[in-house]
Order: C-alpha cells, then structure tokens, then sequence
C-alpha cells in the first residue's frame, strides 16, 4: 500500500501537471461533489506517457467527467491525432469546455455530450486506444462495443477495475456498479483475444492489448 508520505515522494520525482490541470484540479475540488473521480497528477502522467509510448492516432474516452484524462492524453498524443470524448452528464459541459478551450491540444479534442452506447455507433473511427472511466455497470457493454473498432495492436485502458478493494468483498445484491466491475474483470480474464494485466494504481487500472 502506498502511503501518503510515499505518494508525495513520487509525486515530487516525476513531471509536473502543469498549470492548467492544476487550476482544474484545484477548482473540481472546490465546485465538485466528487472530485476523487478526476484521474489526478500521477493517473494522468501516466496516461500521458502511454500516449507517448503507443502514440495514437485515433483515440476514444468513454467518460470524460472534468476533462483532466482528457486533457493528459492530448498532451501525450502525437500533434495530429484526434480524441473522441464522451460525457452523458450534460451539467459538466461548461466545467469541461473551460479547461479544454484554454489548452494548447484543444484542436485534438472532440466532445461527445451524450450517451456512450448511442453515440460511439456513431463515430466512424478505428481506434488505437481507448479509454473506459464511465458508469461501472455498463463497463462489458462498452468493451463489446468497442472491440470490434480498436485495430489489431490497439490498446483498451479501463479504469477503477479495483473499486476501492470491493472485488475481493462480499457482494451486495443492490450493489450493481461492484457487480459491473467484476462482470468485466471476469470477461476480460477469460478473452483469448487480448492480453492484459491488471495494475494497482489508485483504483486500479487494466490494460489491455488487442492480438
């Protein structure tokens, strides 16, 4: 377990967030009922270097709540890539639309406000990454949407697949978002047609390659 003295230690030894992430952290804490959910400084460093390593051209975001992962992964994408983001909570818009207009990667960026399973139908694209941070229900619905549009070597990030440690606990019957997180662990550790590891960074996160 990480503490929070190690955290801090971490957090000192790697990139800065920058300004413009740091204003829209600190104002989703202020403003916000549930700023936990924002990726936040080391999450979204480390979604940045993804970006770098596998440099997409054509990614997806089912989730955008403040824009924070969305702005980290412009960052890292290469200068003509595009990012499709999809956010069903039309109250965030004007929150989302304030950082993403004052960034230098506002080009990359499309925002979707909607429901996911209706509008990625929609998106002509095939992807070289996605990323899954939206209703946890719902998460094996997204995957088999999404699979047939990521390209062979494509990359599937789906975040919170640790909840907070409640997959090892016993499950409530009225607790459907454990239940969707542990419906997707399940399929995607049974799915020969991807590799995948789990990785224990804050609520966890699996990444997952396409064969």
């Amino acid at each position: 377990m990480i503490t929070e003295t190690l955290n801090e230690y971490i957090l000192s030894h790697i990139d800065e967030e920058g300004e413009l992430l740091a204003a829209l952290n600190r104002d989703a804490n202020v403003n916000l009922l549930r700023p936990r959910m924002l990726s936040g400084h080391l999450q979204g460093r480390i979604l940045k270097m993804i970006c770098r390593l596998c440099r997409p051209l054509r990614v997806l975001e089912i989730g955008t709540y403040t824009g924070y992962a969305t702005l980290c992964l412009a960052e890292g994408c290469p200068e003509e890539s595009v990012i499709h983001t999809i956010e069903i909570n039309d109250e965030m818009e004007d929150f989302i639309c304030k950082y993403v207009d004052k960034s230098p990667y506002k080009e990359k960026i499309r925002l979707h406000i909607g429901d996911a399973m209706e509008i990625i139908p929609t998106l002509e694209e095939t992807f070289d990454l996605v990323f899954i941070d939206a209703d946890k229900r719902l998460y094996s619905a997204y995957y088999d949407l999404v699979f047939p549009m990521v390209r062979r070597g494509g990359v599937i990030l789906a975040d919170n697949t640790l909840w907070d440690g409640k997959v090892i606990e016993p499950l409530y019957p009225a607790d459907k978002q454990t239940a969707g997180i542990l419906g997707f662990n399940e399929r995607v550790s049974r799915d020969e047609r991807v590799e995948k590891v789990i990785v224990p960074l804050r609520d966890g996160l699996t990444m997952i390659w396409k064969k």
